[in-house]
This record gives structure tokens, C-alpha cells and sequence, in this order.
């Protein structure tokens, strides 16, 4: 996923300066994701858990990145795509995996040293396979204003 998020940054560059922001907020996630989860290029956890510390800063970016994508970035990426059916394709499915990040958020963010944790890499591989469907359809917005250069 890290390199899907480097060649949208690539491809993407330049439609906005909110868009930049929001792509390197995307790689920001991604790479604490995969430090959470031990994926390559870091560390495996070998069967322990993150810290809280860790879980909490990811919360934190995660609600970041979905409140931008929300607040700032789809409204602006969608105001002037005629052509793009959004409303009855994306956007249903991108508030989904909204609810599914919140819902991580919920249950992780204010976590103490006493909770159990023993769902933790459930929930986070199913964020995963959220987030990764997530990224494809912004990157379907993102393409669909690429098409339009006029549009921003």
C-alpha cells in the first residue's frame, strides 16, 4: 500500500494544495499502519502488541485523514465534476469506511494500560482492508479532477 500512496502523490501532485496535504497525511497513516501492524519495511512486533502511545497517535491521524477527505478535500474534488456519477457510487462507500475508522477510533483511541487488547490485530487488519478500498476510490475522485483540468 505504501507504494500506491507514493505514485498517487506522484500522479496527483499539483491538482491543489490541499490535495498535496491531504496525500502526505494519507502516507503519514499508511506508515504508522504498517508499524502497528508490523509490516515491512518495519519491524515485526513478533507477537506483542503496540504500545498504546503508538495506537493512540495512530487514532489521532487516522480521524485526522478522514475529517479532511470529509471537511475539506471530497466537496472540493466533487464541486465541479459534472460527469462523475460520486453521489451514487463513491460516496456511499467512502462514509461506510468512515464509520468503520470512527468505529477503530472508538474502541482504541482512549484505551488504558488495564483494557484488553485482545481483538487489536482483528480490528486493525479489517481497518486495513477498509482503508485500502478507501484510497482506491479517493484515488477515482482524484482521477475523475485530473481528466478536468479546468475543475480546480
Amino acid at each position: 500500500m505504501l507504494g500506491q500512496v507514493e505514485t498517487a502523490k506522484q500522479k496527483y501532485a499539483g491538482i491543489d494544495q490541499s490535495v498535496d496535504t491531504w496525500l502526505q497525511e494519507r502516507q503519514q497513516l499508511l506508515v504508522q499502519y504498517c508499524q502497528l501492524a508490523g509490516l515491512p519495511p518495519f519491524e515485526n512486533r513478533s507477537g506483542g502488541l503496540p504500545s498504546l502511545e503508538s495506537i493512540r497517535s495512530f487514532c489521532e491521524t487516522l480521524v485526522d485523514y478522514v475529517s479532511a477527505g470529509h471537511f475539506e478535500v471530497y466537496g472540493q474534488l466533487t464541486a465541479d465534476t459534472k460527469d462523475f456519477d460520486h453521489n451514487n457510487t463513491i460516496n456511499p462507500i467512502i462514509s461506510e469506511t468512515t464509520e468503520d475508522a470512527l468505529a477503530f477510533n472508538d474502541a482504541y483511541a482512549e484505551i488504558g494500560e488495564q483494557d484488553q487488547l485482545a481483538s487489536f490485530d482483528k480490528s486493525l487488519s479489517h481497518l486495513g482492508q477498509r482503508l485500502e478500498e478507501r484510497f482506491a476510490l479517493e484515488d477515482e475522485l482524484l482521477n475523475a479532477i485530473k481528466t478536468q483540468p479546468s475543475a480546480l
